[in-house]
């Protein structure tokens, strides 16, 4: 089997920002002819699959300036520099959700948008949760409205569309195939 590996021949950024970078490459494609890349650099991010004992799954409905709404989501943020995916989970868990845990598990990860972005997301599953005493801040430009919901109502949210991302979107239909797993031992 072919890679299709495409060699870098330069690359110039365009834009540095806060969250992501826009690169330029030029390339030689596979074939010897060139062509033009435009990346998105992203340090990577982290999401949470959050259950309750009483086996409610936590979400957060916050707005989305790109998509001019508000959508319903797991918990979710983006990695530090230097920031080990697993410290930032549970860093996310405790400032959008109000709650801790010992026992996160990690249990997959994936790219978002492989044809023009570098992102990857890191999904964890935390049970066992704790409510914390005192509740971390969330970041200053981030406003979340702490939903507790049962697997069979996530799917009415996706159905309606409050649920809108792949993230989120992955973490239910993920948590739904564990069901019927158990019903079927």
């Amino acid at each position: 089997m072919k890679d299709f590996e495409e060699k870098t021949l330069s690359s110039k950024t365009l834009y540095n920002g806060k969250i992501i970078d826009l690169v330029l490459e030029d390339v030689e494609l596979p074939n010897g002819k060139p062509g033009k890349r435009e990346i998105i650099k992203h340090p990577g991010a982290v999401a949470v699959i959050a259950r309750t004992d009483e086996n409610k799954i936590i979400l957060v409905k916050q707005y989305r300036k790109a998509l001019e709404r508000a959508i319903v989501e797991i918990p979710a943020g983006k990695l530090e520099k230097g920031e080990e995916p697993a410290h930032t989970a549970l860093r996310e868990l405790e400032e959008e959700t109000g709650y801790t845990t010992q026992a996160l598990q990690k249990l997959t990860a994936f790219y978002t948008s492989p044809g023009f972005a570098d992102e990857i997301v890191h999904i964890y599953l935390a049970d066992q949760l704790v409510p914390l005493e005192e509740k971390r801040e969330l970041d200053e430009d981030e406003f979340v409205e702490v939903m507790e919901v049962s697997l069979e109502e996530a799917l009415h949210l996706i159905e309606k569309q409050h649920i809108y991302d792949a993230k989120t979107a992955y973490a239910i239909q993920y948590l739904q195939l564990q069901e019927v797993l158990k019903s079927t031992k």
